[in-house]
């Protein structure tokens, strides 16, 4: 049986994208919400809820962005291009966040400007991942497998919403994360933002998936001819069926479904999105095959993948079970 090594590379990007986004959104949802949570001792019980796992998620970004480079060339090439200067900002973001992060113990005194400073990288990162997410679902200009477009293509009104959109779904899940690992006062102030956070971020969902289609006609016939509308709406069934359970979950205290809840709505729109541009790698022009490199080299690949993925994935399982109490109000795990 011949294994499609283009396909396969595909699925583990995705993936790899996936998990960060989930694990690292959680964490940068935490920086959002900081400017309402006023309280010093509730913003330690928040940062000691991630403080042990929230450098080890980013590894998914490296997996994500380093792994396009050598199997799918010329999508990086064309890729980072379009994206280089909200892709610098969101890593100057993400530098800038994880130095506050460590100053804020180190220096108390100025811990009021650290904590800005780790607010301020949270947004910054969380939106530019947002407008990233939104120029390429709008698609890119190539010709001759070369970036053709402006240095503000990316900047549309369609990004900028979906940028505020992935802001306010990370938002979502570091509610639903504090939820699930904190108690006492904190706990009921962010049971009392979650409802607002969930309303938002399904109003984002509806508005980008009716978005969408307009800015492609090929993603519009997908969705809405027949009989692909039937084989299709399980997904949107599916959207509607997750919020509600977790405005149920919200409001009968179940600490862990805010946070289930949310993590399913992310992967129900990470569905979504793949049905909407597949086979694309560069939409609406490059498929994964065409921007592939040589067998040789995937293979090659593949091989140290398959050796460093479940070591990857039982460091960060063994690293969430250890620390999987609740964070007291002292700030310590129990």
């Amino acid at each position: 049986m011949t294994i499609d090594l283009p396909l396969v590379w595909a699925v583990i990007l995705l993936v790899a994208v996936f998990m960060y986004v989930v694990m690292d959104g959680f964490d940068l949802g935490i920086g959002i919400l900081f400017p309402f949570i006023r309280n010093g001792d509730h913003r330690d019980q928040m940062m000691s809820s991630i403080a042990p796992v929230w450098d080890g998620n980013e590894t998914w970004l490296i997996l994500g962005g380093v792994g396009l480079m050598p199997v799918f060339p010329v999508a990086f090439s064309i890729l980072f291009t379009a994206f280089y200067a909200p892709l610098i900002a969101m890593l100057l973001a993400l530098v800038f966040r994880g130095v506050a992060f460590e100053f804020r113990y180190r220096d108390p005194g100025h811990r009021r400007y650290w904590d800005a400073a780790f607010t301020l990288g949270s947004l910054v990162a969380a939106f530019m991942q947002g407008m990233l997410l939104g120029t390429f679902i709008q698609g890119i200009a190539v010709e001759d497998r070369a970036y053709a477009g402006g240095w503000f293509d990316w900047l549309t009104p369609f990004s900028l919403f979906t940028g505020a959109s992935l802001a306010a779904g990370y938002a979502l899940l570091g509610a639903g994360w504090l939820a699930l690992k904190t108690e006492g006062a904190l706990r009921e102030r962010v049971y009392g933002m979650l409802p607002w956070l969930l309303a938002l971020v399904l109003v984002a969902i509806v508005t980008v998936s009716l978005w969408t289609p307009l800015l492609n006609e090929e993603i519009a016939r997908r969705w809405f001819r027949l009989p692909n509308l039937f084989y299709l709406s399980p997904v949107p069934l599916l959207v509607a069926v997750a919020g509600f359970l977790a405005f149920r979950g919200i409001r009968q205290r179940r600490d862990a479904q805010p946070f289930l809840y949310g993590l399913a709505l992310f992967a129900l729109s990470f569905v979504g999105l793949g049905i909407s541009l597949y086979p694309y790698i560069v939409p609406p022009h490059i498929t994964i095959w065409e921007a592939a490199s040589a067998e040789s080299s995937q293979v090659f690949l593949l091989v140290g993948t398959v050796v460093l993925l479940p070591l990857i994935l039982g460091y960060m399982f063994y690293a969430y079970w250890v620390f999987r109490g609740k964070v007291g109000v002292e700030g310590g795990y129990h």
